[in-house]
């Protein structure tokens, strides 16, 4: 989950790759995954889709416990705003849920007003603000 992602987590991340135009997304899941690879599309193994995934550079270690490396995937399940805007998460995220427009590589992104369910705040809009609704 993204509260347990550490920026140390994060330190040998190259590139996010992504699978959908993420402009239209208010959120995507965000997990810290154990892939047996630092690059290419990981297999998929939830409900839903994955939006999206992490790359790693050749410095990253794998573990020696299990072989594999860790690297976020972003993805969306059946239920999400997506694709039922009027349904559980019409005002409300998952609790990994993150702003997609906010993650960049070696940074875990953060929740928004957007990504919440609600419109920008007027401190944002104060600040000059803008995220796509």
């Amino acid at each position: 989950m993204s509260s347990l992602i550490s920026e140390n987590d994060l330190k040998h991340e190259t590139a996010l790759v992504w699978l959908e135009d993420i402009t239209h997304l208010d959120y995507v899941r965000q997990s810290l995954d154990r892939l047996p690879t630092r690059v290419g599309k990981p297999a998929y193994h939830r409900d839903g889709r994955m939006v999206g995934y992490a790359t790693l550079s050749t410095d990253a270690k794998a573990s020696r416990a299990s072989g594999t490396f860790r690297r976020r995937v972003f993805w969306l399940l059946p239920h999400d705003r997506d694709t039922e805007p009027t349904g559980l998460y019409a005002s409300s995220a998952p609790a990994e849920a993150i702003d997609p427009t906010t993650l960049k590589p070696r940074a875990k992104g953060r929740k928004t007003e957007r990504s919440e369910g609600g419109p920008p705040s007027s401190a944002m809009r104060e600040l000059g603000i803008t995220l796509p609704l």
